[in-house]
């Protein structure tokens, strides 16, 4: 249900409670990174302190949300803001919606967002090239697609801006993010842990793509990040609950054996959040948030 505490939640925009920034005194809203919509937005939340010679290595989130509600500044943050204490930068990041634009607009604008940050490094102390993304449901299926396509000219728009910085990252965290959407269905009735609906021409992943999925498996599959996966592919991390009653777990354990196929050893670590749902304070949990550090220690390291 909308927030009642957030006048915005009735337009179907938002539907959880804002995160709790107050504490972060290095901080920087609602940065625009293209100009096509109200929702090209980031903000960025700097540690305390002066920045290290090299710059802080920075963190890009991406809110869940059916690719359809929810926004940058909401609770899904409070995880990725945790980084803060252990000198990362965090980005968090809105993109248009299905509501206003379908597929590939989000993934355009998440790398529209990660070119601005390039560009305008050095004003904020960033490193522009120790840079990850981490989302969360739709949007760790915008992050995985990130990861993957670096190059790819149809799922990046370079006339929105920053056309000359590159857009590619060095890793991606996923927590319980849809990859294939047309074997979500096949998938929930494997675990038996949801309703299978995400066929149905009123489905968030219809509505992404703009058309029932089961029409254009073309798109689809265009969508699909593993379609992208190449040797070169960054290092990923995966969190999923085995009931996830809606993204199911399939998604990510797949996924992850598709990366090390590819790949090789080491390059996908999966987590199964034992007890969880789809999201949860179980994904917040210290231990979970200090293994993702851990990864994004190894995986941004000065090379």
């Amino acid at each position: 249900m909308p927030d009642p505490n957030n006048p915005d939640g009735a337009k179907g925009i938002y539907v959880l409670p804002f995160a709790d920034i107050d504490h972060v005194r290095n901080r920087h809203l609602d940065i625009r990174y293209a100009e096509a919509s109200p929702f090209q937005a980031l903000d960025l939340y700097l540690p305390d302190g002066a920045a290290p010679s090299g710059g802080w290595p920075v963190v890009v989130f991406i809110h869940g949300g059916a690719w359809m509600m929810c926004d940058k500044r909401d609770i899904q943050l409070v995880g990725p803001l945790s980084l803060l204490a252990l000198g990362y930068a965090v980005a968090s990041i809105n993109y248009r919606l299905s509501s206003e634009a379908v597929f590939p607009a989000q993934i355009h604008d998440v790398k529209a967002a990660i070119r601005c940050l390039r560009a305008n490094s050095s004003e904020f102390g960033l490193d522009a090239w120790r840079l990850a993304v981490w989302g969360a449901s739709a949007g760790a299926h915008l992050a995985a697609l990130a990861g993957t396509s670096a190059g790819v000219s149809i799922l990046e728009d370079r006339a929105q801006g920053w056309a000359d910085q590159d857009s590619a990252v060095r890793a991606v965290v996923s927590f319980f993010g849809p990859t294939d959407f047309l074997m979500m269905d096949t998938y929930l009735n494997e675990t038996g842990a949801g309703t299978p609906d995400h066929s149905a021409a009123g489905s968030p992943e219809s509505k992404l793509l703009g058309a029932p999925i089961t029409e254009i498996p073309a798109v689809v599959r265009a969508a699909d990040p593993q379609t992208w996966l190449t040797p070169s592919v960054p290092p990923f991390f995966f969190a999923h609950a085995p009931g996830d009653p809606i993204v199911p777990v399939q998604h990510s354990v797949i996924f992850a054996s598709r990366i090390t196929a590819t790949a090789g050893r080491g390059r996908a670590h999966l987590r199964f959040v034992e007890g969880a749902g789809h999201a949860g304070p179980e994904f917040d949990e210290p231990g979970l948030l200090a293994e993702v550090a851990r990864f994004l220690d190894a995986s941004l390291k000065t090379s």
